[in-house]
């Protein structure tokens, strides 16, 4: 009996203890599994935060290239200068993200904040470059409308000047005076029509200043040259001049006379005290500063 009661106790014990094992066995088991699980967790919230970093560096990378692209768009210095200070200040942030362990979970909030003000500061920016885009246009349309009146002011000015020139060009021609009905006579000592050279004595020439009721009244002061086949002029001396076109000329005779718009009838006297040649020979009438008339005579041997 007491045997029996012995192995009774041994088999008990001998359960236990199976049973104890068993447990133990399920707790360690369950213990590895739940360190397997947790480190398993650990390391895909290391890689979550990892590309998060990753995500975080790129919107950085992406801001400052916006920055750098608006700085060349914009045309305002003062514009560019906080641009460039922002953009600055993107970089900085940026190393200091490089820098900072995925897992400092602090620091990518703080450095993500940063990127949320910079993002509206930018934004701001935006605003202001749109503004100053559209002022810029606007300026550019104002500028080319501008510059069209201009060219349209100065060939509408070239063209009154042109006209006002061709205007004041007619005015003077028409005002201008005109001698007509030239002749020149030479005459012997007798006053008679003189044919041969050697018979010479004076040139009566004649004329008539027409009318024109455009012409300035007044006292004219006529000037004839009687010019030589040689293209010498006769003169009585080599300082009797008046001016023409800027130059100082030599002049033969000089009258003045009283012109009031109507024709006026002129005679002037060239006494011959030279030696004439043969051939053509032109007089020329002068008044008012203008070549008014001309006239060409020949003599014979």
């Amino acid at each position: 009996m007491d045997t029996e009661k012995k192995e009774n106790k041994e088999v008990n014990k001998l359960s236990l203890l199976i049973v104890a094992v068993i447990v133990l066995v399920l707790i360690i088991a369950g213990a590895g599994y739940y360190i397997y699980h947790q480190k398993q967790q650990m390391t895909d919230l290391v890689e979550t935060f990892d590309l998060e970093k990753e995500s975080l560096e790129d919107e950085y990378n992406e801001l400052s290239l916006q920055y750098e692209g608006y700085k060349f768009s914009v045309g305002n210095d003062s514009l560019v200068a906080l641009l460039s200070t922002e953009q600055a200040k993107v970089q900085r942030l940026l190393e200091e993200l490089r820098t900072v362990k995925a897992t400092n979970a602090k620091e990518i909030a703080r450095l993500k904040k940063e990127l949320d003000t910079l993002r509206k500061i930018m934004r701001n920016y935006v605003v202001q470059i749109d503004s100053l885009n559209r002022e810029n246009e606007q300026l550019k349309v104002e500028k080319k409308e501008a510059v069209q009146k201009y060219q349209r002011a100065t060939s509408q000015a070239a063209t009154l000047k042109k006209e006002k020139e061709k205007l004041t060009e007619r005015v003077t021609l028409a005002s201008r005076l005109d001698a007509t009905d030239i002749n020149v006579t030479p005459v012997n000592s007798r006053g008679k029509l003189a044919k041969r050279i050697k018979k010479m004595q004076q040139f009566v020439v004649t004329f008539k200043i027409a009318k024109n009721i455009t012409a300035p009244v007044g006292e004219k002061m006529v000037y004839v040259r009687i010019m030589k086949p040689d293209d010498d002029i006769l003169v009585k001396s080599r300082a009797d001049v008046f001016a023409f076109e800027g130059k100082e000329i030599n002049y033969s005779m000089k009258k003045m006379i009283e012109y009031e718009g109507e024709e006026v009838a002129v005679t002037m006297y060239w006494n011959i005290e030279e030696f004439l040649s043969p051939g053509t020979y032109r007089v020329d009438i002068f008044s008012d500063g203008n070549l008014i008339g001309q006239k060409r005579f020949t003599l014979d041997d």
